[in-house]
């Protein structure tokens, strides 16, 4: 066994073509606790490192409140689930690192062309349905359990009530 069986088991099938000024959004899985949910970050690819190889990235660069924010993806990473291409841009570097300094229209300077695409992984419907099923559980059980909760509060009160009628009956008691 050498080491292109090894990496091809890890590998995903159809990477999509990205290029350095492409806008694109990223679907990725987060999990929290026991909660999984999809996020989508959006924003232009600054820089792709390794190819397409089992350790390729993109780095992709948005502003998010007035900040600058950067985030690099391995494209074989299982927790991405789609890559969907906005628009692209022709551009003359492999590394817009430049665009770290620029801000507002001139960052927007180059020529937009609006060829799209969408690369998604044949999983993430799956998960996506699960994610689904595991939302609608939760909102059945928090659902039960206000039901129980609201069956206790009355128990209570119909007991206090009780306990306050014969108080009151041994106050006033009826001549």
């Amino acid at each position: 066994m050498n080491i292109q069986d090894l990496t091809k088991q890890f590998t995903k099938k159809n990477i999509p073509d990205l290029r350095p000024g492409d806008t694109v959004k990223v679907h990725f899985k987060i999990t929290e606790g026991d909660k999984t949910r999809i996020q989508i970050f959006e924003g232009i690819v600054i820089a792709q490192k390794h190819g397409k190889g089992l350790d390729g990235t993109i780095k992709i660069r948005r502003i998010a409140s007035g900040v600058g924010v950067e985030r690099t993806f391995p494209l074989h990473s299982p927790l991405i689930t789609k890559f969907e291409k906005v628009k692209s841009r022709k551009v003359h570097r492999a590394k817009l690192y430049f665009l770290r300094d620029l801000i507002g229209k001139r960052a927007k300077k180059v020529k937009e062309s609006k060829e799209s695409g969408m690369w998604e992984e044949a999983i993430s419907e799956e998960e996506i349905q699960k994610i689904g099923e595991e939302k609608t559980k939760a909102a059945e059980v928090k659902a039960e359990k206000k039901e129980k909760e609201k069956e206790e509060l009355e128990k209570k009160f119909e007991a206090a009530a009780a306990a306050h009628e014969q108080a009151e009956s041994k106050e006033n008691p009826k001549s």
